[in-house]
């Protein structure tokens, strides 16, 4: 059991967190608060709308974005039988903070209200593979980029930057699932990047192993879920995505290989699930 003061310093530990000078700290799907029909995995980053439903969609960043840094989203499935495909924008209002249940959509229902802004993204953009990276300028402006194409195309202007903003996203109409690449920042001379930097897609089986939040312990910006069944064991390091979990956390997550254990103990030193601090040896 975590208790609060425990969860608030795990929590300003994984905002202020960053391994280096390249570094934007880590970004995920806010785990405690998003719509009545997602279910999210994957450490957080994979985000499936479930039901034979078009809408309650809603997820939001983990964190607020900084000007100019850039969320690279991947469509992973579609849906028939829908018009209509995600809304992308920012909000102002801290995730934390919103009541339960979210309202079912993004426009209008959250853009007719102050402090919200999002647009939605053309039905040909959100094809299955499709990558969009969309970001605020110190204008207001939002562009979005779609595919690795060169053009930023502007789609949404009037974004109040005097504020922390909130990546806002709605898993609407023909788009069911989407994967978040991370983040990045070009400056002068670098571009930075959120970490950990997921190396590709390994699809969940949503109903066995999905992370499912519990949406009354919510007491920070940051994600918090519960201890994962325990049939977890033999599923993927919810790092680098790509060897098995053999390594067991003193909160009782399996979610590490042996290769990435030693670096997330020493650059973050607390679980990447549910950021309980690493307090003892690892159990494997």
């Amino acid at each position: 059991t975590i208790n609060r003061s425990s969860t608030n310093r795990s929590s300003a530990s994984m905002l202020s967190h960053r391994c280096g000078g390249s570094c934007l700290g880590p970004l995920t799907f806010h785990c405690q608060v998003f719509g009545d029909k997602v279910s999210l995995s994957q450490g957080g980053r994979l985000a499936r709308r479930g039901g034979s439903t078009f809408k309650n969609g809603l997820v939001f960043s983990s964190r607020p974005l900084g000007i100019q840094e850039k969320i690279h989203l991947k469509v992973v499935t579609t849906t028939t039988g829908w018009q209509g495909a995600m809304r992308v924008g920012f909000t102002d209002v801290q995730p934390a903070a919103r009541g339960l249940p979210l309202p079912p959509m993004a426009i209008p229902d959250l853009t007719q209200k102050p402090g919200h802004w999002a647009v939605a993204v053309p039905e040909s953009c959100c094809t299955v593979g499709s990558e969009l990276k969309f970001w605020v300028s110190s204008r207001g402006k939002v562009y979005m980029r779609v595919n690795n194409s060169n053009r930023d195309e502007e789609i949404l202007s009037g974004v109040d930057v005097s504020r922390p903003l909130w990546a806002m996203i709605d898993i609407y109409g023909q788009t069911s699932c989407i994967y978040l690449q991370g983040s990045e920042k070009r400056g002068r001379f670098r571009t930075k990047r959120s970490c950990p930097a997921p190396q590709h897609i390994i699809l969940p089986d949503i109903g066995r192993s999905g992370v499912t939040p519990d949406r009354t312990s919510c007491e920070d910006t940051s994600c918090h879920p519960r201890k994962l069944p325990a049939d977890n064991e033999g599923t993927d390091c919810v790092v680098c995505m790509a060897r098995e979990a053999t390594n067991t956390l003193t909160c009782g997550h399996r979610c590490l290989c042996q290769s990435c254990a030693g670096r997330i103990i020493l650059e973050f030193g607390s679980c990447p699930l549910c950021r309980h601090q690493i307090g003892a040896p690892l159990r494997t």
